[in-house]
């Protein structure tokens, strides 16, 4: 029989795994799998959902990441360093950008900024959706180099946000 899978929202990068609890829940009713305890002040991503096609049995097993709210401090101090690489490697490409490279930097980073301050909680939480909407902001505002200014970001976030984290949060 076919299995329908889904999974946690899409991660760029895991070095750690830094999971509390493992469930499996199988059951005849989705609800019955519903009542677990949530932890405040934290943010969980859950892993495997499986259902047999076309019928009510469900079996789900989760594995619960959980991370602490993000730093605001460190979101200001990742946000500057963000900022100052784009404005340097997209200046590189003033054909592509002209006299927009303000606006696509600044919106850009104001997006960053966001997500780092509602979002990123460490390690294995930097997510691919702040750079889609980069690029779809940037596009649907009919500004220049959309997929290139979302790309040099997640290049950079990739190479860099997740170990200024662990710097940050040792000291």
């Amino acid at each position: 029989m076919a299995s329908a899978i889904s999974a946690a929202p899409p991660l760029l990068h895991s070095s750690s795994k830094p999971f509390s609890s493992i469930k499996f829940c199988c059951s005849n009713h989705v609800s019955s799998c519903e009542n677990k305890p949530k932890t405040p002040n934290f943010h969980t991503h859950s892993s495997l959902f499986f259902k047999k096609k076309d019928s009510n049995f469900i079996c789900r097993a989760e594995k619960e990441y959980k991370f602490p709210d993000p730093i605001p401090e460190f979101a200001d101090s990742e946000t500057v360093k963000f900022k100052t690489h784009l404005v340097k490697k997209l200046s590189k490409k003033e054909d592509m950008f002209g006299d927009s490279i303000d606006e696509v930097v600044g919106i850009c980073t104001q997006i960053f900024n966001e997500f780092l301050h509602t979002e990123y909680g460490g390690p294995g939480t930097l997510l691919v959706l702040p750079f889609i909407d980069m690029a779809d902001t940037l596009n649907e505002r009919g500004l220049p180099g959309g997929p290139q200014a979302a790309r040099a970001a997640v290049k950079w976030a990739q190479a860099h946000v997740d170990k200024d984290w662990k710097e940050w949060s040792s000291t």
